[in-house]
């Protein structure tokens, strides 16, 4: 069944490229049509388009189809193009004439619209509560390990002194940035496109604004063409969100296999957090990490892949809309995982206590014993010179007995702060 059946048939190749995977994904997206059309069906009994009878009629039909969505009952099968043609001969065969009536006043265009972006609020409402969850273990480590130095480095090159106090505590901050992008996405998805039909609104008497409150969306997106216009750039926002999110992820994916090699020897995880070699026995591989990192590198390719589907479109529909669906929801999909393993194995992480007890570690504190010669009067540029030199000549004598203080330093991690960063985004 095609919504657009005009009493003919394509050839079965064309129908085969030109469908692709949409049934599969559409299964992800279906409870949000039934949403949208619940909505649809109420406002067209409200304006007198169908009766209050056949609106009250049609929710209950599509209340029974979100049931079976919900218990995984629905399907699509290959006689369907996609959800819409299925929910509307589901209605069809239980309400007849009442069924065909539910397409009134829009399009498939409007549909997937508002389909996707209902899906997008609650897929970037759960993504953001992952993060929450994520931040509120990176803190809680922070907090608990905040007096074991760590070795900083520049270039690879041993630098200044950290801990890990700082370091998990900066990915936790560095996530409250990652959350700014992630609600701007849902501010421009959180705009119902609904009513705008092919691109180009209708003749019929609709009330947008009844469709708009029904289905939570805080707002309209008023114009008709800038709603199909919206196609694409809504995920395209999203994906900014995500690759925002797993540009942290990957990099703290990165750090995680970095320290946990021998030649480091910074963190370790239970073996039931790591795997084995084939031919090797001692080996304890990272690659829940590696994979979160391959697959948030993936993830911040996204909006360069929907740049390119999408860029030098004019207005109005286009069919290569149909491909963004493919590259957002696998990405989202990608992106809870890799939230999820990220906090499961965090839980377990356990820190090396002793790092810098190793002498080679010594030149860590060149600054800060450059610095006590500064508080004692010398310059610094005379300080800098001086401590260049003991270094050169093997005469360097650390000063470990650091203190630092000031706001967002190891002795000062500002995790209360921090952590009212999160709140005022939450």
């Amino acid at each position: 069944m095609k919504l657009w059946d005009k009493g003919f048939s394509t050839d079965k190749k064309i129908d085969h490229f030109t469908v692709g995977n949409d049934r599969e994904l559409d299964l992800v997206l279906a409870k949000y049509d039934v949403i949208a059309s619940k909505a649809h069906a109420q406002m067209l009994g409200n304006v007198g388009l169908i009766t209050q009878d056949e609106a009250t009629d049609l929710v209950t039909e599509l209340d029974k189809i979100a049931k079976d969505i919900e218990k995984g009952k629905f399907t699509i099968e290959d006689s369907f193009e996609d959800m819409h043609s299925k929910i509307e001969f589901l209605l069809t065969k239980k309400l007849g004439d009442t069924g065909k009536k539910i397409h009134t006043a829009r399009s498939r265009n409007d549909q997937v619209l508002v389909a996707m972006q209902l899906y997008l609020k609650t897929e970037l409402t759960e993504v953001k509560d992952a993060v929450k969850v994520l931040f509120d273990q990176l803190l809680q480590l922070a907090d608990k390990h905040k007096a074991v130095l760590l070795p900083g480095y520049t270039h690879l090159q041993i630098a200044m002194p950290s801990s890990f106090g700082l370091w998990f505590s900066a990915y936790a901050e560095s996530l409250v940035d990652d959350l700014y992008f992630v609600q701007a996405a849902y501010k421009i998805a959180d705009q119902n496109p609904l009513g705008s039909a092919a691109g180009y609104g209708s003749s019929f008497p609709i009330d947008r604004s009844f469709t708009t409150k029904e289905m939570g969306f805080e707002t309209l997106k008023y114009n008709v063409v800038a709603a199909q216009m919206g196609r694409g750039k809504v995920e395209k926002a999203t994906a900014f969100g995500l690759s925002s999110v797993a540009a942290t992820l990957s990099k703290l994916a990165m750090d995680i296999c970095l320290y946990m090699s021998q030649n480091f020897d910074f963190i370790s995880f239970p073996n039931e957090l790591t795997t084995g070699s084939s031919i090797m026995p001692h080996k304890k591989n990272p690659d829940v990490f590696e994979l979160i990192r391959a697959k948030c590198n993936k993830i911040q390719a996204v909006p360069n892949q929907l740049t390119l589907i999408t860029n030098n479109l004019p207005s109005g529909y286009h069919r290569d809309l149909q491909l963004v669906k493919e590259v957002t929801i696998p990405a989202i999909q990608d992106m809870k995982a890799c939230l999820e393993m990220m906090t499961f194995s965090l839980k377990e992480i356990q820190v090396n206590m002793n790092i810098l007890d190793d002498p080679k570690y010594d030149y860590l504190f060149s600054v800060d014993t450059l610095n006590e010669l500064v508080k004692n009067g010398l310059p610094f540029r005379d300080a800098y010179k001086t401590m260049g030199k003991a270094i050169e000549n093997g005469n360097f004598k650390p000063k470990k007995d650091i203190e630092h203080a000031h706001e967002g330093s190891l002795g000062n991690l500002c995790l209360e702060e921090i952590k009212g960063k999160m709140e005022q985004i939450i």
